[in-house]
């Protein structure tokens, strides 16, 4: 599971890193939670960033509070999913990010640990995204993050992880074809690169109110 994740880096880099249009109009996030309003980038204008709520609801759901415990979606059972089936084949999307949180067991204790790359450089995390409309006619655009299994280091915090997607894959995730199964196979694998590091931090990030640059500090 990915419940919490960073995105700090300067507009000016992520429209250079992702080839946007203009650089957002994003504040620093130290503690991005679920249903929260996050950074996105999907097919229908992939050089954009628009601003979706983390937790998917589907476009048949009766309550939007659904969404409240579809923030990932595993990987591996996807096209089996109702939920996710149809977003796979046509709304997949590139959440933005620069870093995420996992929970490391300590006896009885759990550890928040945070995960980003030695460079600190922005990545993409493979998700999928929906419209629902409310009975007044008022749109909600969501989104879920996919999970696969650990990296080998990942896998000494926590046996989950987000899917990194290379850059060479972003085009085609966010294209408007559907997946081949062994395309979604290669495409949603444990990040391979050994760039990731890791480092405990302060139980603040347990908290979603908290947002502010203490969350990354190393403890």
């Amino acid at each position: 599971m990915c419940g919490r994740y960073t995105l700090r880096t300067d507009p000016e880099v992520l429209a250079q890193v992702f080839d946007l249009t203009e650089a957002p109009r994003l504040q620093p996030r130290f503690n991005i939670a679920p249903t929260q309003d996050v950074a996105v980038l999907a097919g229908d204008q992939p050089s954009r960033v628009q601003l979706f709520r983390w937790g998917l609801v589907p476009s048949w759901a009766k309550d939007p509070a659904i969404g409240n415990k579809m923030i990932n979606a595993r990987g591996e059972t996807l096209a089996e999913k109702p939920s996710f089936r149809t977003a796979l084949k046509k709304r997949r999307c590139l959440v933005l990010a620069d870093g995420f949180f996992e929970w490391r067991p300590d006896g009885k204790r759990k550890t928040p640990m945070y995960i980003r790359k030695a460079s600190e450089q922005p990545f993409a995390i493979a998700g999928l995204w929906e419209t629902w409309r409310a009975p007044d006619g008022a749109e909600l655009r969501s989104c879920t993050l996919i999970t696969t299994q650990p990296s080998a280091m990942v896998a000494q915090i926590h046996d989950r992880m987000p899917v990194l997607l290379a850059p060479a894959t972003w085009a085609r995730w966010l294209g408007p074809e559907a997946l081949a199964p062994e395309e979604l196979a290669a495409l949603l694998v444990p990040y391979d690169g050994e760039d990731l590091v890791a480092y405990p931090v302060s139980a603040l990030v347990n908290m979603p109110a908290n947002d502010v640059p203490a969350c990354i500090r190393p403890a």
